[in-house]
């Protein structure tokens, strides 16, 4: 899977007991930051978030439109398609990392945000992603997990997914923990991280679902 896109900046907004981040305005991790901490996202996942970079996702769509993540509700029809990345760090000693890089995507809320019992659910988990001439990121071997889209179940409230980017470790790229046969639920992140040596994400993202209308979708 090709994973590419263009910068864009974040900034913070409130919204009701959610945060989000425009895609107008300065970079600033700050703002991530916050609305990471706002939605909960690592204390329910037992780590420690306080990113270095920006990682920009974006769904393409049909129409050629394109779907940025910024902490904002998505439509699941408008997941489809493997989303791309690219990472932008905000600070001089960040911007001469090149990579690999381990890229996660995980469902913190299975089977619903009040009941986590079969939390975390793998949606992506792929290494060995570097930066390509045009910035994004582009995996040089096979993912680990290849993309799941999210689904939600009827019923549900909107669920949190969450993208989190590493510098890749030595003990990841000999990792026997999870393979492509390994199951998707549950995971969890916070023991895969310190078994992998990967320490503290340097960027993530996320996007809130609802379940899709149609149950057929």
């Amino acid at each position: 899977m090709l994973f590419t896109s263009t910068f864009f900046a974040l900034v913070a907004t409130a919204t009701a007991s959610r945060i989000s981040f425009s895609s107008s305005g300065a970079a600033s991790t700050r703002a991530v930051q916050e609305a990471f901490e706002a939605a909960n996202i690592p204390e329910d996942l037992a780590i420690t978030f306080n990113p270095s970079a920006i990682l920009d996702v974006s769904y393409p769509q049909a129409d050629g439109s394109t779907v940025h993540l910024h902490g904002q509700n998505v439509p699941r029809d408008q997941t489809a398609s493997a989303p791309k990345m690219a990472l932008h760090f905000t600070d001089s000693n960040g911007a001469s990392a090149s990579g690999p890089f381990v890229v996660l995507m995980i469902d913190p809320d299975a089977p619903t945000p009040q009941n986590r019992s079969l939390s975390s659910v793998r949606h992506l988990l792929g290494g060995d992603f570097y930066f390509n001439h045009h910035g994004g990121l582009v995996n040089h071997t096979a993912a680990v997990t290849d993309y799941r889209q999210p689904t939600p179940p009827q019923g549900s409230d909107a669920h949190r997914y969450v993208f989190l980017v590493f510098l890749q470790s030595e003990e990841f790229a000999s990792q026997t923990l999870v393979n492509a046969s390994t199951p998707i639920l549950p995971f969890n992140v916070s023991q895969f991280v310190a078994e992998t040596g990967l320490g503290s994400p340097i960027a993530g993202n996320f996007m809130f679902v609802d379940p899709a209308e149609d149950p057929e979708a």
